[in-house]
């Protein structure tokens, strides 16, 4: 019998922190998608168009500045959704200073990282997160 893996989801729109991640994570024991902009996340959750099929990520790891959709829109619509509105989320952005309104503000971000970041740091924080510890 296999054991259940975390799910995590990327949402930026720069390949190569995309790539990265992915990696590391899936080397680490998680199961990675990503999407590269918010609309593309909504269509990933079954949020437009609606699909309460679909499987959610444990975790969120969401840039902040992208095209089509920013996470400040993402993450309103997330929260305004029962189903995705208590999966934590990890900012990632070069946009540090701003992300403490944004932390303060939204009951479902847990964290942020500052880009350019640590993958090793940025792994524990998510298992710490997901294991209940901050």
């Amino acid at each position: 019998m296999s054991e259940k893996k975390t799910k995590v989801l990327i949402v930026d729109d720069e390949p190569e922190i995309v790539t990265l991640l992915k990696v590391f994570l899936e080397k680490s024991g998680f199961e990675v998608s990503d999407a590269a902009n918010g609309e593309l996340a909504l269509k990933y959750f079954g949020i437009q168009p609606p699909d309460p099929n679909i499987a959610l990520p444990d975790i969120i790891i969401l840039d902040i500045m992208m095209p089509v959709m920013d996470g400040y829109a993402l993450n309103a619509k997330l929260q305004a959704d029962p189903r995705t509105a208590k999966i934590p989320i990890v900012i990632l952005t070069a946009k540090g200073q701003k992300m403490r309104e944004l932390f303060e503000m939204a009951p479902n971000v847990a964290a942020y990282v500052q880009k350019p970041f640590n993958p090793k740091i940025l792994r524990d924080l998510l298992i710490n997160l997901l294991s209940g510890k901050k």
